[in-house]
């Protein structure tokens, strides 16, 4: 059997509307773009959203927006995408890595205030996989010592904790809608925010720093527009936000099944032997956007390939970052400087874990990772 490791959720009805975008005059940001930003702030629960190309250019601009640049630091975490480190590099600061929780992967928050300096100006956790972090703590961490909060929030759309959503206590929650994410326009992403001062920002800094649009400049009486700042081409298109309105309508029921199949393989797992997986906290909701096995490290590339070699799909989310080449060679980190965060990328494989899945699919992939793994244990 093939399990693919993702196929994503663009149906007929997504696809009508791409064609109705396509079909209009405006192709770039209106109108369509205008709907899906509300429908998300809607959904998310903060006051405005600004669509952007992508979940890297989220996080880009929302640096930018709270005047974050050259000379001052970031702290975030190594176990994640390396869009999250990189969109630091971007804005001109550095990164400032901490290690991270061995039960979830997210940032340790018991480690950020040992390493605020007088640099540090911004603390940017991951919702890895989709568990929130513990963003209480990070707010009072960072009223304490007047810090942002931007959240990567690219894996956690539906998540929750304790009583919260991304955005709700940050001062920016970013999201990506990328090929694998559980709403998908291929590229994408959005800022999600409370401050509408930082929100008008956003809507310059994504489009050159322009103070007008072309749907503003060509569908009413031509004003002239102004640059007011140094911006980027980062602005999300009427097709791209056709292709995700359809999809939000349905994402809790997305969300349902990916939830079906997590237990399924918590269940499947829990006893087995030189296998582990990261956890859901209580009072959480997950979004579930991955679901990664954790197993010895020295046997997990020969664990991977062999289930490659039986057809199932698989990936590896993520290496460390800070044990990557230009980490390495530009800050000088080195094995050991974050070890649970080098032991968890050592040992994880993600699986196969999207809406439409098979009951069969998912029994194959459990029956597979459970001989593989077993094989591997007698070695």
């Amino acid at each position: 059997m093939k399990v693919e490791f993702y196929k994503h959720n663009i149906s007929q009805a997504d696809i009508a509307n791409a064609v109705a975008a396509l079909n209009s005059v405006i192709l770039t940001t209106g109108e369509t773009v205008a709907e899906f930003e509300r429908k998300f702030s809607q959904y998310v629960g903060c006051k405005h959203t600004v669509g952007v190309t992508s979940g890297t250019a989220a996080l880009h601009l929302s640096l930018l927006a709270y005047g974050i640049g050259p000379g001052d630091e970031v702290i975030t975490t190594p176990m994640t995408f390396i869009a999250t480190a990189n969109s630091i590099i971007y804005a001109g600061a550095t990164p400032v890595f901490i290690d991270v929780e061995p039960d979830t992967a997210n940032i340790n928050v018991d480690l950020i205030e040992s390493a605020i300096t007088s640099r540090t100006k911004a603390i940017l956790p991951v919702h890895l996989h989709g568990q929130m972090c513990d963003v209480k703590t990070i707010r009072e961490i960072a009223d304490k010592y007047h810090l942002v909060i931007i959240e990567d929030a690219a894996h956690a759309i539906e998540a929750r904790r304790d009583g919260t959503r991304p955005g709700e206590l940050g001062d920016a929650a970013c999201f990506s809608f990328y090929a694998t994410k559980n709403i998908t326009s291929g590229e994408g992403g959005a800022v999600s925010t409370n401050n509408e001062e930082i929100a008008e920002k956003l809507k310059k800094l994504r489009l050159h720093g322009m103070s007008k649009g072309a749907a503003e400049r060509y569908s009413r009486r031509y004003e002239h527009w102004d640059m007011e700042m140094l911006g980027w081409k980062y602005n999300m298109s009427n097709i791209q936000a056709s292709l995700l309105l359809n999809q939000l309508e349905n994402i809790e029921i997305y969300w349902q099944r990916r939830e079906e199949i997590c237990h399924t393989y918590e269940e499947a797992f829990k006893d087995c032997q030189n296998l582990n997986y990261l956890k859901v906290l209580p009072n959480s909701k997950s979004a579930r956007h991955m679901f990664t096995i954790l197993v010895p490290p020295e046997k997990r590339d020969s664990i991977l390939w062999q289930l490659q070699a039986k057809g199932i799909g698989v990936a590896v989310n993520y290496r460390a970052i800070h044990l990557l080449t230009y980490y390495r060679q530009t800050y000088g980190y080195e094995r050991g400087s974050f070890p649970i965060a080098e032991k968890i990328g050592d040992s994880t494989i993600t699986l196969p874990l999207y809406p439409k899945l098979t009951d069969e699919e998912v029994r194959y992939v459990i029956q597979t990772v459970k001989e593989v793994s077993a094989e591997y244990a007698q070695d």
